[in-house]
């Protein structure tokens, strides 16, 4: 036995024979997302959000591509005319609101901003939550920014955008059963305003999971989700427009 001073001392270890020993065993998180000791294993549960997040996505990008391809091919297309006994191009150049949507474009540019800076802010938080628990110890008490009541505010105005850029169609003349390439316009921009008020139902979620005061860990996965699906959402409808305005 080694002596390391009057009180404390360290214990030679004893030599063990046939291969075995004792072996370290380190906590890992286990199928269903919990580690060894039954606490949630919140890593894991963001790893696999985020892992599902990208496989509910491809299927709408996969929506999205069809659309583009049917919107392309049918541009080229005619429909039978019986007077002329013929096919016609029916394909008219639709005036749309190019400055109302473009608004548009940067709300929710700026919404995927705000969105990005909410989902820093509940990683800076979730870092900081184990520290704040020690007693004696302060992280400051500085109340943080409602980025993510500004980006439900962004996104609402976005939609109203685009309800507006609708009723100047109509005002145009352009209707949904007007021709071929108003019914595109419609369904393309009809369909991203369906998928992103399912994004602003998750950030009413979201926000809701600091009103029930779940734990940060938790609202940090909720958070983070469905951050990356709006900054999706607002790629997708940068795309569109670039379509609508080059592809017309």
């Amino acid at each position: 036995m080694a002596t390391l001073g009057p009180t404390l001392t360290v214990k030679e270890p004893r030599p063990r024979h046939g291969g075995g020993g004792d072996v370290p065993r380190f906590p890992h998180g286990g199928g269903d997302g919990r580690g060894d000791d039954g606490a949630p294993d919140y890593g894991e549960r963001l790893r696999r959000y985020r892992l599902g997040l990208a496989v509910g996505i491809a299927p709408i990008v996969m929506l999205f591509v069809s659309f583009t391809s049917a919107y392309i091919v049918r541009q080229g297309l005619g429909s039978w005319d019986n007077k002329l006994n013929a096919y016609a191009n029916d394909w008219l150049p639709v005036n749309i609101p190019t400055l109302l949507l473009l608004i548009n474009t940067i709300i929710l540019v700026v919404s995927s901003i705000t969105m990005e800076l909410a989902r820093r802010q509940s990683a800076h938080e979730a870092v900081w939550a184990p520290i704040a628990d020690i007693p004696g110890v302060s992280v400051g008490n500085e109340r943080p920014f409602p980025w993510l009541g500004l980006t439900v505010v962004l996104g609402f105005g976005f939609l109203i955008g685009q309800y507006l850029a609708w009723r100047a169609l109509e005002t145009r003349g352009f209707f949904l059963s007007t021709s071929p390439s108003s019914s595109f316009v419609y369904l393309l921009t009809g369909m991203h305003a369906l998928h992103l008020a399912g994004g602003i139902l998750a950030l009413l979620y979201a926000a809701s999971t600091s009103l029930l005061k779940r734990p940060i860990e938790a609202r940090r996965i909720v958070i983070d989700v469905t951050a990356w699906y709006w900054h999706f959402m607002a790629l997708l409808w940068i795309y569109i427009f670039a379509l609508l305005q080059f592809a017309r």
